[in-house]
């Protein structure tokens, strides 16, 4: 994440967590969350306001989470009740280590060409046959809008990003538009994705 966008995360930390606590995300737990063993252990990576760690917990699944901006994070541990850990994808260097990982709305803020290394260290963080869930801004450009950077991926360029550069396996993508009021005319790039045991 580059430093303007760490910036306006940390100077609007409050009001993004607002603005993002009470989306319904029903639709995509649903994806999700079945893929997952009972009880299995979730990273919220890139978690914000910690809204999808909380509801994970509440399902009885044991969730780690962490965030860049210190900030978000602080009000993240005190949503969660556990504490957030503030780091990068980049700085991502478990191995073998979750049932799933959660980038909701998280990725898009990796430059387009650090993405090939985050998702190798995404691979290597989860367990044989673990999931990953990853959603972008649909598009296919590198872009700046309100003080933040913003990779936006389609079909073929997550495609292209996952067969070239991992041994990951999309099982399935589809496209949402955004929950938020007024943001209906955003449309999201949404995938699960699949760690291949390696024979």
């Amino acid at each position: 994440m580059s430093n303007k966008t760490l910036s306006y995360y940390n100077q609007n930390a409050q009001s993004f967590s607002d603005s993002t606590l009470h989306v319904d995300m029903s639709a995509l737990y649903s994806e999700f969350l079945p893929l997952i063993p009972k009880h299995g252990h979730i990273l919220d990576a890139g978690c914000g306001s910690a809204r999808d760690a909380a509801y994970f917990k509440q399902q009885g699944f044991t969730v780690s989470a962490f965030d860049a901006s210190a900030e978000l994070a602080k009000i993240a541990s005190t949503h969660l009740q556990q504490p957030v850990e503030v780091k990068t994808f980049q700085q991502l260097d478990y191995s073998n280590q979750y049932d799933g990982i959660w980038c909701c709305a998280s990725l898009l803020h990796v430059p387009k060409n650090e993405l090939p290394q985050v998702f190798l260290n995404l691979q290597h963080a989860l367990k044989a046959n673990g999931v990953l869930y990853v959603s972008f801004k649909y598009g296919d450009t590198e872009r700046v809008h309100n003080g933040r950077e913003f990779t936006d991926l389609n079909e073929a360029g997550l495609t292209a990003l996952i067969t070239h550069h991992t041994e990951l396996k999309i099982l399935k993508h589809w496209q949402t538009v955004d929950q938020r009021p007024e943001r209906e005319s955003e449309v999201w790039l949404n995938a699960l994705i699949k760690a291949v045991p390696i024979l």
